[in-house]
């Protein structure tokens, strides 16, 4: 099953943030992370809770997805983070470092039937990603490739192919299971060409979207994770092209000299109805 809420850019915000939350209100972002982990410090972490609750009371996010990155169950925050998440009434709960579909389970104790994401960002997680993506409360994978790098003691590259087992391994899952899945941050945030090509490379392998650490890093993102002219106009001309043949009984569907089959029909409706859920959600979000 096809996830069908447009997550092309998935931007990070800090929980304990008063004025970035309220930036995010008129941000061309997909979904929002609202982070009470990584993006607060440790004095400001009890404090993050209120700020954040504040926030998603007052509302102003349209039809964003609004999904908050709590702290893990294994440090002081992390169950008292959950209960606030739960009572906040946000699309999703995103747990950090998720290795184990036992670790989802205890998430669940606290927060019953809210739907859960997983960060997917230690070895373990990746062989256990099958798992995980079988949680019954899972509906989203994002990959914490920053951590997962550093757990592999990989070095820099730019064609990733040191983490290429890990990001293969979640998208074989999320992709078995019906999941959303986006790919981790591109940490140079003024380097739009740079992110440009690694969003690229995350669409070609099959990713949602991608996590975002500043809003200077929205448009190419956007733009890379939506269907373009040429592919809208590739779907139309493949479905009119197999609707004839159908009707007519003869022959095969031929579209730029490739043979049209039922399979590149599934494709193209979707690409069709992406665009329609994007131009939906750009309808339905203040700006």
């Amino acid at each position: 099953m096809a996830f069908a809420r447009p997550l092309r850019s998935v931007l990070y915000i800090p929980g304990s943030k008063p004025r970035a939350l309220d930036k995010a209100r008129g941000l061309a972002t997909d979904a929002i992370i609202f982070d009470l982990e990584d993006a607060v410090s440790v004095d400001e972490k009890v404090a993050a809770r209120v700020t954040l609750a504040e926030a998603l009371a007052t509302g102003g996010y349209g039809a964003r997805m609004r999904i908050v990155r709590i702290n893990g169950l294994d440090t002081e925050w992390g169950a008292d983070d959950a209960a606030a998440a739960k009572a906040m009434g946000a699309d999703a709960i995103l747990m950090p470092k998720v290795s184990s579909a036992s670790d989802l389970d205890a998430l669940a104790e606290i927060t019953g039937d809210t739907p859960l994401w997983a960060m997917m960002e230690t070895p373990l997680g990746m062989l256990n990603a099958a798992a995980i993506a079988a949680h019954p409360l899972l509906q989203g994978m994002v990959m914490g490739t920053n951590d997962l790098a550093k757990e592999l003691q990989t070095r820099f590259r730019a064609d990733r192919l040191p983490l290429m087992t890990g990001l293969g391994l979640c998208l074989l899952a999320a992709k078995a299971h019906g999941l959303a899945i986006v790919d981790g941050v591109y940490n140079a945030f003024k380097d739009d060409e740079g992110l440009a090509v690694e969003c690229a490379q995350g669409r070609d392998m099959g990713f949602d979207g991608k996590t975002l650490i500043h809003p200077a890093q929205l448009d190419v993102a956007n733009t890379a994770f939506s269907p373009s002219e040429a592919e809208l106009d590739l779907a139309r001309r493949q479905i009119a092209a197999f609707q004839d043949v159908e009707a007519s009984g003869q022959g095969v569907a031929v579209v730029d000299g490739r043979i049209v089959e039922n399979l590149h029909i599934v494709t193209a409706r979707e690409t069709l109805a992406k665009a329609e859920a994007i131009a939906a959600l750009a309808a339905e979000t203040p700006t």
